[in-house]
Formats: structure tokens, C-alpha cells, sequence
């Protein structure tokens, strides 16, 4: 893994780990991250033909938040981002704005199946979420993120031209953070991003503009 300017390790892109390397995150003894695992306190694998083991990302973070360890190294580094829109245009306006902020790392989904399936792989802090979507209502991928302890803290920005006041105040009735119309200002989405994410807004005059987008439901 690569290191930053402090000498520590960005560890937010990998997706299993080492006993060492786990050791190092939770700041213990490697032989205490291989008791925990050999006794079954920590879930893992072996890898095939060896004694080698390995530990899912998602099954070190619940070993850590049951035995009260911060997770912020684990966190560390570029915050992800998922855009969920069926329209190729609206995705790559979003990309192209919120990609210039070194910050983000951004992945993009067109169906609601596609949303649920980079969830579970790219771990996003935020996902933008179009409401209506070729296959299923946003309101339900919503739904299904809150219902599962491995995404419940996700933020999620609902996007609709279609969805009245009264839709809007249900869908953050249901566990949305916050809901914006279309034609979506770039640099107003870009700011309440930072602000779900408790990171610094881009700088006034910076690389997001505040231009709008098509309204396409």
C-alpha cells in the first residue's frame, strides 16, 4: 500500500488483509490478530495451500468497532463516491465536476443492481442517487442501504426533475441525507458533499462551476 507525506499507510482501498497488516490497523500484536482469528473472534480465510490467513475488509471493521477500535486509519485517504443515473450525460458532468477535487475517488452506476453490487465492493462514504432508475426506485436502493449494518452510515444525496415537495420530504423520511432538484447546481452539490462528509468546501473560485444540467427525471 502506498504511504502519505506522514510515512502512514493509506489503507483505504484495500480490500483484505494480512494478520500483520491487521495488527498494524488495530494496533496490537500480530500473534494477538492470529489467536482472534484461529478462535473465531475474527472471521477470515486461508489461502489455498497454505497456513496463510486473510481477512475481509468488512469483517476487520466489525471485529474493530465490537472491541471499540477507531476506524479513521482504515478510513483514511480519498473519499468514494458513488453516482447512480441512467442518463451517460448526467454521470459525466458529475464525474468531471466533483473528479477535479483530488479528494474523491468517484465510480458510477446506471441500475439500481449495478448500485447495490458497487456498494458491496467500492464502500462509498457518499453515492448520489437518481430517483428514478431503469430497474427499481431509488427510495427502495435507499431502503436496502440503511438495512444493512455494512451501509447504514452511507450518505446518500437523493437527485430527481420529477419528484415533488411531498416525495422529497418522504424519500428523507426514509433515511435519506438530503434532497436536491434538477437541474442540479454542480458547485452547491459539490459543497454538501464536503458538508455529509465533514470535509473543507472546495475553495470559492475553484475548479467547481456552478453551471447546471439537463432535467431528465
Amino acid at each position: 500500500m502506498a504511504a502519505n507525506g506522514n510515512n502512514t499507510t493509506d489503507w483505504s482501498g484495500k480490500q483484505v488483509f494480512t494478520t500483520g497488516e491487521a495488527a498494524e490497523i488495530c494496533k496490537v500484536s500480530q500473534q494477538t490478530i492470529i489467536r482472534c482469528f484461529d478462535s473465531g473472534r475474527l472471521q477470515g480465510f486461508r489461502v489455498p495451500g497454505s497456513r496463510f490467513r486473510r481477512i475481509p475488509r468488512v469483517e476487520l471493521m466489525r471485529f474493530m468497532r465490537d472491541n471499540d477500535i477507531p476506524l479513521d486509519v482504515l478510513e483514511s485517504g480519498k473519499k468514494r463516491i458513488l453516482i447512480v443515473d441512467d442518463d451517460p450525460d448526467i454521470i459525466e458532468l458529475f464525474q468531471d465536476a466533483l473528479g477535479r477535487d483530488g479528494r474523491f475517488e468517484i465510480k458510477s452506476a446506471s441500475t439500481g443492481y449495478d448500485a447495490g453490487m458497487f456498494t458491496e465492493s467500492f464502500k462509498p462514504h457518499l453515492i448520489v442517487l437518481d430517483y428514478m432508475l431503469p430497474d427499481i426506485n431509488g427510495d427502495l436502493v435507499c431502503k436496502r442501504l440503511r438495512e444493512n449494518p455494512d451501509s447504514s452510515d452511507t450518505k446518500v444525496i437523493f437527485v430527481s426533475g420529477v419528484v415533488g415537495s411531498e416525495e422529497a420530504d418522504k424519500l428523507l423520511s426514509a433515511g435519506a441525507d438530503d434532497f436536491m432538484k434538477k437541474p442540479i447546481d454542480v458547485e452547491r452539490l459539490s459543497n454538501r458533499i464536503a458538508e455529509l462528509l465533514e470535509i473543507e468546501p472546495a475553495g470559492a473560485g475553484g475548479n467547481h462551476r456552478g453551471g447546471g444540467m439537463p432535467d431528465r427525471g
